[in-house]
């Protein structure tokens, strides 16, 4: 039987914890990442012409919101993503992979911060003195989760071989 790997646990508990978003995930296996891409939308009634962060305007019935979480494997060598290209950055140790409780933690932290985030979407689109809309990951209230995980923080999952 084949073990289970943390792309497999990954991609099986994003649908279990995160249905109700639209997700993706994205396997690059040249430079050993994983990354978790989460969009939202809201519908943009009054057609407000929207700025995105590159500075390009949209007028589009509906809004999307792209970002992501990149697992990034510490061992490679290669420089550390820069963290403000991604909503989260999180590492993992090469071939012995992450432990269950780093993703499972990630994921239910991520629920929250996509419910509030899609509230906060909304909030931006009708309300005309909100200039700005951006999701929020608190390290430490993740860092707060994981703490809660006990035991499973010592149940690795390996990185998937290709």
């Amino acid at each position: 039987m084949k073990k289970e790997t943390m792309l497999d646990y990954l991609d099986k508990q994003i649908d279990k914890q995160l249905s109700e978003f639209d997700t993706a995930i994205d396997w690059d296996t040249r430079n050993h990442t994983i990354e978790l891409m989460v969009r939202l939308f809201a519908e943009n009634n009054a057609g407000e012409a929207i700025d995105d962060s590159e500075g390009i305007s949209s007028q589009e019935e509906i809004i999307e919101f792209e970002d992501g979480i990149l697992f990034f494997n510490t061992e490679k060598g290669k420089q550390e993503p820069n963290p403000e290209d991604f909503l989260a950055v999180i590492p993992f140790d090469g071939k012995k992979g992450i432990s269950k409780a780093v993703i499972d933690s990630v994921l239910v932290y991520l629920n929250d911060v996509l419910t509030d985030g899609l509230d906060d979407l909304l909030e931006f689109l009708n309300n005309p003195d909100k200039e700005f809309f951006e999701l929020i990951w608190d390290e430490e209230e993740y860092k707060n989760i994981l703490k809660q995980a006990g035991t499973d923080l010592e149940i690795y999952l390996p990185y998937p071989s290709y």
